[in-house]
């Protein structure tokens, strides 16, 4: 196995899951992933203005009514991320991905086609909206509604290996079923 590919909205728990498989699985695993590569924009692209405050990046992170929007720029760095992603695993790095896919299959058509001939575990990870919106509420470094809004968005049309479901199940738990799956896969 060479990608662990987890998807889900805002404070649906993937960050937790990703530092536990760390700590459960045998191999070392880097966990890279939506937050990873947005911290590593230059602040002129992380803009509140719609598209990144006019600069063709990423709006909606530090206000907003929760809503995501992308512009080209960062739909062009985030391309460019995807793939070297892919460099690294296919180098021989094992990989946790920690995803939001903003554009449903189109995300997840992207990420398919940088991971082509690796080994990769799709990966769903649920969370009820009521629960994600609390958690954001908790975490106090999102925009209120970013949660509530992703909780099942980022799951349309796309297809996964396994689900799980962090309002039902601990992050522990959850990276228990994982890591048994990628333990049988191996």
């Amino acid at each position: 196995m060479n990608v662990i590919v987890l998807n889900g909205g805002s404070s649906s728990g993937k960050s937790s899951i990703a530092r536990c498989l760390q700590e459960l699985l045998p191999e070392p695993w880097l966990h890279l992933g939506a937050d990873t590569m947005v911290d590593a924009l230059p602040p002129s692209l992380r803009g509140d203005g719609g598209d990144g405050g006019g600069s063709g990046g990423i709006s909606g992170l530090e206000g907003g009514d929760g809503t995501v929007e992308v512009g080209p720029v960062f739909a062009a760095l985030d391309a460019a991320w995807t793939l070297g992603v892919a460099a690294m695993a296919r180098a021989g790095a094992r990989i946790v991905v920690d995803e939001v896919f903003l554009g449903t299959t189109a995300s997840q058509a992207r990420w398919r086609a940088a991971l082509e001939g690796l080994s990769v575990l799709w990966v769903g990870v649920r969370c009820d909206p009521a629960v994600a919106a609390a958690r954001e509420a908790a975490r106090g470094d999102r925009v209120t509604g970013m949660a509530a809004a992703q909780a099942e968005a980022v799951h349309e049309g796309v297809t996964y290996d396994l689900v799980v479901d962090t309002s039902r199940a601990s992050a522990a738990e959850c990276s228990g079923l994982i890591a048994e799956r990628v333990l049988a896969l191996g």
